[in-house]
């Protein structure tokens, strides 16, 4: 029994061994043969190709401006803001007849610039508390949003947020101060 086993191993031994040679061989190697060399042509050459003609490139006529409005930045722009401020009445966000006024310029000037961005802000002169004069300074800018959208100016470009008393335009603590104060200010966000 212990012979049989024996040769069994062996047999299995001498089985890996073959088989493990035979993973080291590596093939031949087969080179390409060269490509054989062309005939000498016989006969006249074909034609040469034309020479490409060079075509003047159109170069399309840089847009004509109206006015330089349109072409400067967003800091020069709202600097020398084309925009009027809407003006309010004390502890009030309706739209007085001369805020109107100055909103349908506005208006024409957003149709003209039909790409522009604006942020409407909504402030208010220092008296009252700070949270009374946040809520003053939203209705007035929503009022003016509001005014806007009815004239046709897509309320996609218009956004409106509050700064209340704390901006001033005019840091004055009088009427003539207060009166500039309470607004609906323009500034451009995008061309």
């Amino acid at each position: 029994m212990r012979r049989g086993m024996v040769w069994r191993l062996v047999a299995v031994l001498a089985l890996i061994v073959s088989v493990s040679t035979c993973a080291n061989k590596q093939p031949p190697i087969v080179r390409p043969a060269p490509p054989p060399t062309p005939a000498p042509v016989q006969g006249p050459r074909p034609p040469v190709p034309p020479a490409p003609v060079a075509e003047p490139a159109l170069v399309p006529p840089e847009p004509v401006l109206e006015d330089s409005v349109g072409s400067r930045s967003l800091d020069d722009l709202n600097r020398d803001s084309p925009f009027q401020p809407a003006l309010f009445d004390y502890d009030s966000a309706e739209l007085t007849p001369a805020a109107q006024k100055a909103l349908d310029a506005d208006a024409a000037i957003l149709k003209k610039y039909p790409t522009w961005g604006v942020t409407i802000e909504g402030h208010s002169d220092e008296r009252g508390t700070a949270e009374y004069n946040l809520a003053l300074g939203e209705r007035r800018a929503v009022a003016a949003r509001t005014y806007l959208v009815s004239l046709g100016v897509p309320a996609t470009r218009l956004r409106t947020v509050s700064y209340g008393k704390e901006f001033p335009f005019d840091a004055g603590h009088n009427e003539g101060a207060w009166s500039k104060n309470r607004r609906a200010h323009f500034v451009i966000t995008a061309k």
